[in-house]
């Protein structure tokens, strides 16, 4: 898919003392996109679904000052941030809860710093593998354009002994990965799905077609690879569309013999999603029947509707036998 172009750039005049905020306002300017200094951003649209439309389209240029990561269980041991939300439209998305009524997108360009911090994580831990997710509130593939900081971050692990990264996208903008000295120390997820689950509610993202590509292109640069499959849906024709789902992971990397791991993911909501998400999607599909679902306590101290224990099982069997059965070299790492 084309690279995402913001309608406008809020900078905040501090991140231009960093090269990666230089660059980033250097190719905005290159593309004409309307420029706005500012330490803040102001979205004023006279809806929550225009402030929603509006705030996908707008990113502020800064900086992330964290010095103690989060845990980020059970994807790694912390998370960072190059950026927080994304240019995806993906109307289930866990974040939309979490990034307000207008999650415009921050990209952080002071990577000497965040990579400092990481540095330290890893110290502490030392002589331990420690590992790091950058993907938790972001796609930091979807806005790599913008800065090249997550190719600065590859090659960081590419020399860290005791440090492993994970990045996990919906975006196919993978090339500036491919020749860089990773070590394989960098494992690339990509989140897939049915056909049917990407054109109803992932939109503004890479195709099924274009990530599988992508994913044999990183595969193929050396990188161990894996995929979520999240969220898993309950709907007409699910299983065989699944399976087709798992039949063309199968086919376009028979020749990749290292592992590929899986995450699997079963469709949830809470209720503070789900009232957020009708008003950016009035005319949504989601299936958020409470009567079908069961209340299970989440980790940051919300109630979540998921499937009640009976189907929750059959997902989790069928899944994972057809996993299984396709791919010798599978690692089922969880299902949740």
């Amino acid at each position: 898919m084309n690279l995402f172009i913001p309608d406008v750039a809020y900078i905040n005049p501090a991140s231009l003392k960093y090269t990666a905020g230089k660059t980033a306002k250097e190719y905005l300017e290159k593309l004409n996109v309307p420029i706005i200094n500012s330490r803040k951003v102001s979205i004023e649209g006279e809806s929550p679904s225009e402030n929603y439309a509006k705030a996908k389209k707008t990113v502020f240029i800064t900086t992330n000052s964290q010095k103690k990561l989060r845990s980020c269980k059970p994807s790694a041991d912390y998370q960072f941030a190059l950026s927080s939300s994304c240019p995806g439209h993906c109307e289930y998305c866990y974040l939309q809860t979490t990034q307000g009524e207008k999650p415009f997108m921050k990209v952080f360009v002071n990577i000497e710093d965040i990579l400092n911090v990481i540095q330290e994580h890893i110290d502490n831990n030392s002589p331990n593998i420690t590992t790091f997710e950058c993907g938790s509130i972001t796609d930091p593939v979807a806005l790599e354009h913008l800065t090249g900081n997550l190719k600065k971050c590859i090659e960081f692990f590419g020399n860290a002994q005791n440090g492993r990264l994970r990045v996990i996208t919906k975006f196919n903008n993978v090339d500036s990965f491919l020749n860089i000295n990773h070590n394989k120390h960098t494992k690339f997820r990509f989140s897939v799905n049915t056909k049917y689950v990407i054109s109803k509610f992932e939109h503004n993202t890479s195709s099924f077609e274009e990530r599988i590509e992508a994913a044999r292109k990183i595969a193929s640069a050396g990188y161990p690879i894996g995929f979520i499959i999240a969220p898993i849906m309950i709907y007409d024709n699910w299983k065989s569309e699944y399976k087709q789902l798992i039949d063309t992971l199968k086919s376009q990397l028979e020749d990749y013999n290292d592992e590929i791991t899986f995450e699997l993911i079963q469709h949830r909501f809470t209720d503070t999603a789900k009232e957020l998400i009708l008003k950016r999607f009035p005319n949504t599909q989601l299936d958020m029947n409470e009567e079908t679902r069961q209340l299970k306590w989440g980790p940051y101290g919300k109630f979540k509707h998921v499937y009640p224990k009976e189907k929750s099982t059959e997902i989790k069997e069928y899944i994972s036998q057809l996993i299984n059965q396709n791919f010798k070299n599978a690692l089922i790492e969880y299902f949740t």
